[in-house]
C-alpha cells in the first residue's frame, strides 16, 4: 500500500523556503576524508574576514586593551644625531643654551 504525500500550503513552503536559505547562509558543505560534510562559515563583518576587519580598522588602544599586540602598528626611533656638531642647540630668547 503506498502513501499518499500531502502536499505543503503556500504559507508552510515559504516558511520551509526561509529555513533552507538560513541554513545555507551559516553553513557550508566541504569534503573531509573522502565525505562530503557541512561546517559552520567562518565568521565575517560586512563580508570581510574578522581578522581582516580588525587590521583595517582597529585602533592601537582597542588592540592593547584586547591584547592584540603583534598587530600594534610599530614606530621607527627617532636616529641618534652622527656628530655633537650636527645636534640642536637649544637656546633662549637672550641666546643661552640650556
Amino acid at each position: 500500500m503506498a502513501k499518499i504525500k500531502k502536499k505543503l500550503t503556500p504559507a508552510q513552503r515559504r516558511i520551509k523556503k526561509a529555513a533552507t536559505s538560513e541554513r545555507q547562509k551559516k553553513y557550508q558543505w566541504v569534503f573531509m576524508s573522502g565525505k562530503q560534510v557541512k561546517i559552520k562559515l567562518p565568521p565575517t563583518v560586512d563580508g570581510i574576514p574578522v581578522d581582516q576587519f580588525i587590521d583595517e580598522n582597529a585602533d592601537p588602544i582597542w588592540l592593547h586593551q584586547n591584547e592584540v599586540w603583534e598587530l600594534m602598528p610599530v614606530e621607527e626611533p627617532i636616529p641618534a644625531p652622527a656628530s655633537p656638531t650636527e645636534a640642536v642647540v637649544m637656546e633662549d630668547e637672550n641666546g643661552i643654551p640650556f
